[in-house]
């Protein structure tokens, strides 16, 4: 029972990374040709890491994944575009872009490229593109929303100035406006209407006429033609009454539509960037700067990227800590809401660990740092959050399918519109096709499922849940089946003192127990050695035997043992796992039981209650996993389960038709939560259990596996919403314009509206 716990001690000068810039390199980085100026600094290698992680290919490889942040994208074909431009580049092996995140993830060789090569490729594709960090990226999203803010002034100001001029026209009875007043008001309108097409309009334009070079046609395909199909009809009846477009003119129509379209496209921006905004509150706390304790005992301040494992720092009160470490001086409280979702003070005495991210909240302290950088828990929640916002959902891609031929089918819906209305109504056969082209825009199709599940996996965020699959939503919301480990899930990593049975009154055995056990590294001896109030007697002859317990001589020269029953000389009991001898006679009798984590009794009769089958999963003996689930309420339970039965138990579930949650966090959990159709990991777990996970409760409540449980049940009844709007809104609008009963101006505030709907539906998902 009792084992010896290695400990390994570190001694010596540590080496540290070279304090100049011009002496950095990456080994096998390509010199790139041509790179630009301005973006040289992306690729320092001090800085490269803040947006870049190295992976190792399957064929042993060296990989960097790079995440950037994009402006310039309005639709969902625009993903296509930005990932085709980079894997042009030399050297990329693989691009992901998400249009409801405006992020991509790209791979690539440093022996072949450098992030400066994929950022100028998506400028090259006429976009534009930072470092996935907080400050470019702020400056990015305030440069889009002036640009955004500019554009919808100019398309108002000129849709109002346009509409003044068109009143007339509309009021005046007939005779009593002239054709040269309706002819000079027209040209007015012309006018007004100019900087609408040419710079309002702009994004429209761009987007059709980058989508089109590139092959694909995007939502901003029909939205152009409408515009110049507008903008020029309009025209010819201007300078030309009589001619082939006739005397009607639609400058009213057009600017009210880019208006009321740049509108709802303003308002998704702000949602978007309120999101990004939020996230970036909650990752972005680690500081620019750490003061270092030099050997010498001066102080120096430096960069948080120079700080290297055995650096000494001292931490400001109300400064974030820039590492994670453990106290050398002094004690102090944590807010560890990075970590747990709740900003409520963490006691931190001298020695605890702190973690990156965390703030400082009682007095200045020094830490010893043993993990900078990339190796932080920080940076590791940071990566899951790229990954999950970087991703399509399955639901995403599938509407992404339909979008194509739905395009193909709403041209020629046009075409055969205006085919038909140059029989019936010659004068009114382009603006049908207008109306139809601009109503039958799929941009809510698009967005219905990837805006909902982004804004899901931040509302999880920052409650402490972190997701790294975004259709792990999907397959939670769905599923009937859990199984849950037991230990580090249910129950604390260390058990509680349960019983103590003393057997010879005549000596101080808690006493005794309590200062023998301070000296063993066992969770056991951990536990009495805090439960217990020790005695002040000294030992000498110390021992312990790996597998068995400790052994002492006191001060009279009597040998005491603590460990095993056969150790100490008693009889095996269920109930108890340590014995205290004294000259080979059992004195006193400890019994250990599990300690159930805060709120993981509610939450197993949550998940019963909501219709979830729960399955207690235990390497302890069945007798014990017995007793926890009886505590538990649970009637299913497997004991004695190596990791190879947990995974035959969650295979036979899905040969049935079982869609299954696996809950763990051990390192003999990674297999199973590999196999399982949803796998969820406690922040505390072993690392592989980690990375095998599609989430990770970094907060360790299992309260949170309801909270994740019915916001991903909220997310997915908010994508069938968006997409029920979706279609219901096409089919009710497009008979009607095909019937002609829907001007353009109409038709484009339905767009507009329906698009605005999706983005503030799904914003619900993250509340």
């Amino acid at each position: 029972m009792f084992e010896t716990g290695s400990e390994t001690t570190h001694s010596g000068g540590v080496q540290r990374r070279p304090r100049s810039l011009a002496s950095m390199s990456l080994p096998g980085f390509a010199p790139l040709q041509q790179a630009a100026p301005s973006l040289a600094a992306v690729d320092d290698p001090l800085e490269l890491h803040r947006f870049t992680r190295w992976l190792q290919a399957p064929d042993g490889l060296k990989l960097g994944e790079s995440a950037l942040q994009i402006s310039g994208m309005y639709c969902a074909a625009c993903t296509g575009i930005i990932e085709n431009a980079l894997r042009t580049v030399d050297g990329v092996h693989e691009a992901q872009v998400s249009a409801a995140s405006q992020r991509a993830t790209v791979r690539w060789d440093p022996a072949r490229t450098r992030p400066s090569a994929l950022i100028n490729a998506i400028r090259g594709a006429g976009y534009d593109a930072v470092p996935d960090a907080a400050a470019p990226a702020r400056e990015m999203r305030r440069a889009e929303h002036r640009s955004a803010l500019w554009r919808l002034f100019v398309a108002s100001f000129c849709a109002m100035q346009v509409m003044m001029f068109a009143t007339p026209s509309y009021v005046a009875a007939p005779g009593e406006l002239s054709m040269d007043m309706r002819q000079l008001l027209n040209w007015g309108c012309w006018m007004l209407s100019i900087p609408v097409v040419l710079f309002s309009a702009g994004p429209f334009l761009r987007g059709a006429w980058r989508g089109l070079r590139s092959g694909r046609i995007g939502m901003d395909v029909p939205v152009a033609i409408g515009v110049i199909v507008t903008f020029v009809a309009s025209t010819g009846a201007t300078f030309d009454p009589t001619g082939v477009f006739g005397h009607e003119v639609y400058f009213d129509s057009l600017t009210m539509f880019v208006s009321f379209l740049l509108a709802g496209r303003y308002l998704e921006l702000r949602a978007r960037h309120r999101a990004a905004t939020m996230l970036e509150g909650a990752l972005a706390r680690l500081p620019e700067t750490a003061t270092r304790v030099e050997a010498d005992g001066s102080l120096s301040e430096i960069s948080v990227q120079r700080l290297v494992a055995g650096d000494r720092v001292r931490v400001a009160l109300g400064q974030a800590f820039p590492a994670d470490g453990r106290l050398l001086e002094g004690q102090t409280q944590a807010d560890e809401a990075l970590l747990t979702g709740e900003s409520v003070a963490v006691d931190k005495p001298l020695g605890a660990a702190v973690v990156a991210g965390s703030v400082n909240l009682g007095a200045p302290v020094t830490m010893l740092v043993e993990r900078a950088g990339a190796d932080t828990r920080y940076e590791a929640i940071v990566s899951m959050m790229r990954d999950a916002l970087s991703q399509r959902p399955s639901l995403a891609r599938v509407a992404d399918r339909w979008a194509a031929p739905f395009l193909w089918i709403v041209l020629l819906l046009a075409a055969g519109a205006a085919a038909v209305w140059s029989v019936v109504d010659p004068s009114r056969a382009i603006w049908v096709a207008v109306s139809v082209l601009i109503v039958t825009c799929p941009c809510a199709l698009s967005l219905a499922a990837p805006a909902t599940m982004i804004a899901a996996a931040g509302g999880l965020a920052r409650r402490g849940v972190l997701l790294q699959r975004l259709d792990a939503l999907e397959d939670l919301a769905r599923s009937r089946r859990m199984f849950i480990d037991k230990t580090g899930t249910l129950t604390e990593d260390r058990p509680a003192l349960a019983t103590t049975r003393i057997l010879d009154e005549g000596v101080d055995a808690p006493g005794r127990a309590a200062s023998l056990a301070a000296w063993s590294r066992h969770p056991l001896s951990q536990v009495l050695a805090a439960a217990l109030p020790p005695s002040g007697g000294s030992w000498s002859a110390i021992r312990e035997t790996a597998g068995e317990g400790l052994s002492a001589v006191d001060e009279a020269g009597v040998e005491w043992r603590l460990g095993r029953a056969a150790f100490a000389g008693a009889t095996e009991s269920d109930e108890v796992q340590v014995w205290l001898a004294r000259a080979g006679r059992p004195v006193a009798a400890f019994g250990f039981d599990e300690l159930l984590r805060q709120g993981a009794l509610e939450a197993v009769q949550e998940l019963e209650r909501e219709g979830v089958h729960v399955t207690l999963l235990s390497g302890d003996t069945p007798q014990r996993a017995a007793r926890l689930a009886s505590r538990l309420g649970l009637k299913d339970f497997i004991g004695g389960a190596r990791p190879e039965d947990k995974l035959a138990a969650v295979a036979a579930a899905q040969q049935a038709g079982e869609r299954v949650v696996m809950v763990g966090d051990g390192v003999n959990d990674a297999p199973v939560l590999a196999r399982a159709d949803v796998s969820l990991a406690m922040g505390q777990g072993a690392l592989v259990a980690r990375a095998q996970a599609d989430a990770v409760l970094v907060s360790n409540r299992p309260l949170d596996l309801i909270q994740a449980r019915r916001t991903a049940g909220r997310a997915m009844r908010i994508v069938r919403q968006n997409m029920i709007w979706a279609a219901a809104y096409n089919a009710a609008c497009i008979p009607l314009a095909l019937a002609g009963w829907l001007p353009p101006w109409a038709a484009g505030l339905g767009m507009a509206g329906s698009s605005l709907f999706v983005v503030l539906n799904a914003l619900r998902a993250g509340r």
